[in-house]
């Protein structure tokens, strides 16, 4: 098999650079959310309703007032009035921050069990962490749902929307199935997912008259400047949140959240700063995590292995007080050419904790099912689950007759093949044997849409040949700010360490926020316009001060600097951002099929006496398009492939089906992968530029942990030939 080269790097766009922010992580200096000391600082605590659905009838704080050091309880009795979450609006992204539509301490009614219904403030953290234990709640018990499995006969069909389509078809799909010579009818379930970041939310808050401060643990601070400016009513202008060090966010942190909004609250009613820290089981018990879901995946083919038919439904939950649909059907859509489509999302309503986004949502969960239902239509039909999919590699979206503005995913197994070895394995289910060990391998596809979205920038060219570059945009430990940097310093011929980035901070240029893959691309994009816009200024002014280097013409112009901007914060330049942003969406919508893909190559050992299941080997080859910093892409697609183990494996949320109450809202019992359970993993990337993307890179973040689940099922399948459809993986199962 043939091996494609990896692009040459350039001066330092695609060197694998160490992060700018590396030392001061490494040594303690960066500080977080709830490290900025301020004076009289105050600390608050939550406290969390027991019932799942209900209104709260009486409320009792007189003993936690009564515990020294406590300055304030604030309930739905006594909080000052807050407005509620704007609706959600494509036109107005910033739309999308509110969690949930409840208006916190501002109502009476409950809609989840864990919802926030009282604040404690205290000059401790010890005090009000004691305090928030004896405050007392009595309910008006309503029915609620909560057994996710119980209601999914009540589920409805999602409905389209600018944001996402609910379902598509081509074709007769039911039909073509059953008229199909080779067929699978296969379903799949997948279990509530919590975030567990190393860095808990955490916010501090301060006010000087209507001007709030607040330093945030947060993927977009210009969201939480919106969000917070809504609810308390005051410009937008007179918000600043600073968000310079983010300990992890995964989606977790993209949303606003009940205990940004109330250490806010609780700010403004004692006229202290005030920091609230949530605990783990907070994390759990009022930010939203990955829907459970269920599956329907059916395919079916001629002898040849050509797919007639392509069937994907799912069924997923949202909160009664909140909480959005995931495109679990995402990749279905686009990854094979069947003749006949029908793709489908269900929605039910329950009442529990919102869910919210979470790494690839969607298609990490979609992948897991699309990607053995068709493994197991590999072995139905006896052919090589690779040339399966070379088979059915489509020339054009399969859906729309789209063109893919760029594709590589064929050479991605061809290469990941050879990397592995693949030649070497043998077909039948449990014929690989290493001593006591069954040895399996698999393969699955991985996929995530390409995104972009607007930027605004400025960049300062100094006399003394320094580059300041400044975009209130996010670091979460992916190496933002190193990456933005390499591409300043080649689109203006510097060297990397004269290039200064800051970032993290709404008094910056509006950035936009981490997810979805598309911050590198988005910022990107603005930054080399910047940077042609200011290297056109230092032509212009080298023809009235001509000199050698930039500095020495910056130096005989008599100036400071150049600077120039991309892009407008407010007025009429933000409104024809907007304008020119919604109509390259559509155009782009309308002309191409953009994303990320991979192929992920797994093998497994399993015990046939106790069921234990460990990964052995694992590689990964990924079309990203074209990579900024070598070291820090690797490392992002080896986390995403980290995560994804823990999908497959270990992670559950457990929900009582009675009370609604997750049951399980600690590491001790929610169980993350830890470094034992993590083989050695080989991370490849082809390295080509997309055309239609800028500098040609299409994102990694996200596509590293779709395919995952399905690799480690199908890989466990050709271990013991059992077919695990039901995330996660565990060893009951297999016995």
């Amino acid at each position: 098999m043939t091996q494609l080269q990896e692009a040459p790097a350039t001066k330092a766009v695609g060197r694998p650079l160490d992060r700018v922010d590396g030392a001061v992580k490494t040594t303690g200096e960066a500080r977080y959310a709830a490290e900025f000391p301020y004076p009289g600082l105050a600390y608050a605590s939550m406290v969390h309703s027991t019932v799942a659905r209900g209104r709260i009838t009486a409320i009792d704080t007189a003993a936690a007032l009564a515990v020294p050091g406590v300055l304030a309880v604030i309930t739905h009795e006594n909080a000052p009035p807050m407005k509620k979450p704007a609706k959600p609006n494509p036109l107005n992204l910033s739309t999308l921050a509110s969690g949930t539509r409840v208006n916190y301490l501002n109502t009476d009614e409950v809609f989840w069990n864990g919802q926030p219904i009282a604040v404690v403030v205290a000059d401790t953290l010890e005090a009000a962490r004691e305090a928030t234990a004896l405050v007392r709640a009595e309910y008006e018990v309503l029915k609620s749902t909560v057994d996710f499995n119980a209601e999914q006969g009540n589920a409805k069909p999602q409905p389209n929307s600018m944001i996402q389509s609910g379902g598509a078809k081509k074709g007769d799909a039911e039909a073509a199935l059953a008229a199909a010579p080779v067929s699978v009818d296969l379903r799949f379930s997948t279990p509530a997912h919590n975030h567990n970041a190393i860095e808990p939310h955490a916010t501090t808050a301060l006010w000087d008259g209507d001007r709030l401060t607040v330093h945030e643990a947060t993927q977009s601070v210009d969201w939480v400047r919106r969000h917070l400016a809504l609810k308390f009513g005051v410009p937008v202008g007179g918000v600043r949140v600073l968000a310079p060090f983010v300990g992890g966010g995964f989606g977790g942190k993209g949303a606003v959240w009940a205990g940004t909004v109330l250490t806010a609250l609780a700010a403004r009613v004692t006229g202290r700063p005030v920091r609230m820290l949530l605990s783990r089981e907070s994390v759990y018990r009022t930010v939203g995590g990955r829907t459970p879901s269920t599956q329907r995946v059916a395919l079916g083919a001629d002898t040849d292995g050509r797919l007639t038919s392509l069937i994907h439904t799912s069924i997923t939950q949202t909160g009664s007080g909140g909480g959005g649909p995931e495109q679990v059907t995402s990749q279905s859509r686009h990854l094979y050419a069947a003749e006949n489509i029908l793709v489908q999302q269900n929605l039910v309503e329950l009442d529990t904790t919102p869910n919210t986004f979470m790494r690839a949502p969607g298609e990490s969960i979609g992948t897991f099912a699309l990607e053995a239902g068709v493994d197991e239509l590999a072995y139905r039909l006896g052919i090589d689950p690779i040339e399966l999919r070379m088979r059915n590699e489509p020339t054009v979206n399969p859906l729309d007759g789209k063109k893919f503005a760029h594709r590589m995913l064929r050479e991605c197994f061809v290469r990941g093949a050879a990397e592995f070895g693949w030649a070497d394995r043998t077909p039948e289910p449990g014929s690989m044997r290493d001593g006591q060990w069954l040895v399996g391998w698999g393969v699955a596809a991985a996929y995530h849409p390409a995104w972009q979205f607007p930027a605004n920038v400025r960049v300062r060219w100094s006399a003394d040949g320094s580059v300041l570059v400044r975009c209130g945009f996010q670091e979460m430990g992916m190496g933002a700010a190193t990456a933005q940097a390499q591409i300043a310093a080649d689109a203006l011929g510097v060297p990397v360490d004269s290039v200064r980035v800051e970032y993290g901070d709404t008094a910056l240029p509006i950035g936009p926020s981490a997810g979805g893959s598309a911050q590198t691309a988005s910022i990107a994009a603005s930054l080399l316009s910047a940077c042609e816009k200011l290297t056109n200024a230092l032509g212009a002014l080298a023809k009235k001060h001509p000199g050698g280097s930039p500095a020495e013409i910056i130096t005989a112009a008599g100036k400071p600097y150049l600077e120039v901007s991309v892009g407008a914060d407010s007025g009429l330049g933000a409104v024809a951002g907007q304008v020119r942003f919604m109509s390259k969406f559509v155009m782009d919508q309308r002309r191409w099929v953009k994303a990320a893909s991979g192929a992920h190559f797994c093998e497994v050992r399993v015990d046939p006496d106790t069921g234990e299941t460990r990964i052995s080997r694992w590689t990964g080859v990924f079309d990203v398009g074209r990579v900024i910093n070598a070291k820090t892409a690797t490392s992002q697609l080896k986390g995403g492939i980290v995560m994804g183990i823990g999908m497959a494996l270990s992670e559950e949320t457990l929900v009582d089906p009675r009370t609604g109450r997750i049951m399980n809202p600690s590491l001790s019992e929610y169980h993350v992968p830890v470094h034992a359970d993590i083989p050695p993993i080989n991370v490849h990337y082809l390295d080509v530029p997309a055309p239609t993307m800028p500098l040609g890179l299409l994102g990694i973040g996200e596509v590293g942990i779709t395919g995952v689940a399905g690799a480690v099922a199908n890989a466990i399948h050709h271990a013991t030939g059992k077919r695990l459809r039901d995330l996660p993986l565990t060893l009951d199962k297999l016995l």
